[in-house]
């Protein structure tokens, strides 16, 4: 599948899962309410209208779980055991996060035995669904009857590449029926194959220096009404993600280095207010003891405010409790023949700064809280790189350093949870950030959060 066809495919898929949890999760109260009618001396009947807000919150999130497990990818190629295990682990989330959801919401939690009887009868159900699917895109690939006619069109070493680089998944829905050497054919030879050929589609792959012959190519599939796709690595890249988007009505190919904008990252901002607001909660007793002692312990004002570089380096003003003296920017610079940490980063064990009310709030990152509301205004993100002060900022050596500053800083990171303040190489620090952000997901940032929480509960912050 190529393009929107495999979009589409997969969004079909993906409501039709949320349908099938829909049914399982009914199906499973059906059982259990059955249990409970055979042996109404023992078990309570329930009322599945106590658990209705379940069945809203299965259609989105749990299609979104399935995807942070990789179920969707390569399905052709997966065998069943790896399925299975990607199935489990989704069910054991959805599970814990239904069972979060009405904690916190004060919903109606669905019983264990619902629970223990949705997780088979959903794996199941999932499993056979796209053992289906499998069996479906097999059967059409060998029958031929739904492959698509593509026509190749290029330099006979990009068209090889090209070939090399198709997928078993898309190579069952498109059919290769002929290839046209733009460099020695003329363009009524790709003409006369789009007739006798029948085709849907034209694929380029030309290097840069055939533009022009390309654009004559590309004009006579537009007389044709025939769809033409350009190949365009021959704009090399390292890091950077092609995509395509526009504007006005001026075609514009795009490279990205950071998630595009895209459900997941909504559902980031999200989790971002939502978390911060239920952290809040709880923890404002403990934020009103902490300003009080700071306040009574040593002169100057409860929070530190500092101005750091958020995304793309837009400054905005940071919350802390304060920690030290109120002169600690000024006596930097005396103690800068101490920095344990290299690069523009400024960083010392037993800082003579911290007053010892400041070195308890920090071993259990209390000083941190504050920072819940920068979250909440959306300067922050419960996970991302750490905010440097602007001046930190302006002493990057490189450019590749800046390249942090493509997403929101956040209150918790790879460097934090990866040996904490172990790391005292700033290089090190800035690979940890950029490989969150090149490989970031929301089962990612789940993850670091759960890291982060042991890291906290021992101890182990900021010295």
């Amino acid at each position: 599948m190529i393009g929107r066809k495999q979009e589409l495919n997969l969004q079909f898929q993906q409501i039709l899962d949320g349908g099938i949890l829909i049914l399982c999760f009914w199906l499973a109260h059906i059982i259990r309410t059955s249990i409970s009618l055979w042996f109404p001396e023992v078990y309570d009947i329930p009322n599945f209208n106590d658990f209705r807000w379940v069945l809203w919150f299965l259609m989105p999130f749990g299609p979104i779980v399935l995807e942070m497990q990789g179920f969707y990818n390569h399905v052709l190629q997966k065998k069943v055991i790896k399925s299975t295990v990607q199935l489990g682990r989704a069910a054991v989330l959805l599970g814990l996060a239904i069972a979060i959801s009405g904690f916190f919401f004060r919903l109606t939690i669905p019983s264990r035995a619902v629970l223990l009887i949705f997780a088979p009868l959903s794996l199941i159900a999932l499993l056979v669904r796209e053992r289906f699917t499998v069996a479906q895109i097999r059967r059409r690939a060998s029958s031929g009857q739904f492959r698509e006619s593509v026509l190749l069109a290029g330099t006979p070493g990009d068209l090889n590449q090209l070939e090399k680089s198709l997928t078993t998944e898309q190579m069952f829905d498109i059919e290769i029926v002929a290839r046209v050497d733009i460099e020695v054919e003329p363009i009524s030879a790709l003409v006369e194959s789009l007739h006798v050929h029948s085709v849907s589609r034209v694929i380029f792959a030309g290097g840069h220096s055939h533009l022009n012959r390309l654009q004559e190519a590309i004009a006579a599939c537009e007389i044709e009404g025939v769809e033409v796709w350009l190949l365009a690595d021959f704009i090399k890249t390292s890091i950077a993600r092609p995509d395509f988007d526009s504007i006005g009505d001026r075609p514009m190919l795009v490279f990205r280095t950071t998630p595009d904008v895209s459900w997941a990252l909504w559902i980031k901002a999200v989790i971002d207010r939502a978390g911060a607001a239920l952290i809040l909660i709880p923890a404002s007793f403990m934020m009103l003891v902490a300003a009080i002692v700071i306040k009574l312990t040593s002169p100057g004002p409860v929070i530190f405010r500092q101005v750091r570089a958020g995304k793309h380096g837009k400054p905005f003003t940071m919350y802390k409790f304060r920690t030290m003296v109120t002169d600690a920017e000024m006596l930097q610079s005396e103690l800068m023949v101490f920095n344990q940490m290299s690069g523009p980063v400024f960083k010392i064990d037993r800082d003579p700064r911290i007053t010892p009310v400041g070195r308890f709030l920090r071993k259990w990152s209390i000083d941190e809280l504050p920072q819940l509301f920068n979250v909440l205004r959306g300067h922050m993100s419960l996970v991302g790189p750490r905010p440097l002060p602007i001046y930190e900022v302006e002493k990057f050596e490189n450019t590749a350093q800046r390249r942090r500053l493509s997403v929101k800083p956040g209150l918790t990171c790879l460097w934090q949870v990866s040996g904490r303040n172990q790391v005292t190489d700033f290089h090190e620090w800035v690979r940890l950030d950029l490989k969150y952000i090149d490989n970031w997901s929301i089962w990612l940032d789940i993850k670091i959060l759960i890291m982060t929480v042991p890291a906290v509960l021992l101890g182990l912050g900021a010295k």
